[in-house]
């Protein structure tokens, strides 16, 4: 008997969190097989999964080793499923700059939003992690990017994304980009402090806002 949506999403949770590779990529397999929507899989299923992982990360249950395990787990699973991902057509793209601010080699959140962001339809440049802070706004200008999307998990170099928005307004290019900024000390208050634009705590709710923050400029 086919299993159901809810025990499929449970279980690339499950692999994921669980530090068992093979449960997540038998769970993608079955979900392809039985016609999920590839996306609801990962945002709900995996995502899920490694969102919690990160939450025991914080609380020093998990360590790097569990949390480099449980991203291999994902990636595995995401390798199955991306194929089957239905990418949204929204005419021009909106081109986007994401990386991980210098000083920081944590990538995993910053992979999760470039993947949301690739499916919701924009033009994404990923400039990895440790990125130093000039060439986020040097590719944004390259790529006529309308969107820079800076990622941290340390609080020694949130500074950095401060720093970014202050050499816009040097340059007295400020206006012409949207900045969104995310990471575990990320919060609202600090996003709103800093002048970004947009403040996601989670790769779902990064592609709500950067949508949001277009869909505002069109009005």
């Amino acid at each position: 008997m086919p299993r159901s949506t809810e025990e499929i999403l449970a279980d690339l949770a499950r692999g994921v969190l669980d530090l068992d590779e093979d449960l997540a990529v038998a769970a993608a397999h079955e979900a392809v097989d039985a016609g999920m929507d590839a996306y609801e899989a990962i945002t709900k299923g995996l995502v899920v999964g490694m969102n919690e992982a990160g939450r025991l990360y914080d609380e020093e249950e998990y360590f790097v080793p569990e949390l480099l395990i449980c991203s291999d787990a994902m990636y595995a699973a995401l390798d199955v499923l991306r194929p089957h991902l239905k990418v949204a057509d929204q005419g021009v793209k909106i081109g986007c700059v994401i990386g991980v601010v210098k000083g920081d080699t944590h990538d995993i959140g910053k992979n999760l939003v470039k993947i949301m962001l690739d499916v919701a339809g924009f033009e994404v440049h990923d400039l990895g992690r440790d990125v130093p802070l000039a060439d986020f706004i040097e590719k944004a200008k390259e790529t006529n990017s309308q969107l820079i999307c800076l990622s941290t998990l340390m609080t020694t170099t949130m500074d950095g994304m401060a720093a970014i928005i202050q050499m816009l307004d040097e340059e007295g290019i400020r206006d012409r980009f949207k900045v969104m900024i995310g990471g575990g000390p990320i919060s609202r208050s600090f996003a709103e402090k800093i002048g970004a634009d947009g403040y996601a705590d989670n790769a779902s709710s990064a592609v709500r806002v950067a949508t949001e923050l277009f869909a505002t400029a069109a009005a």
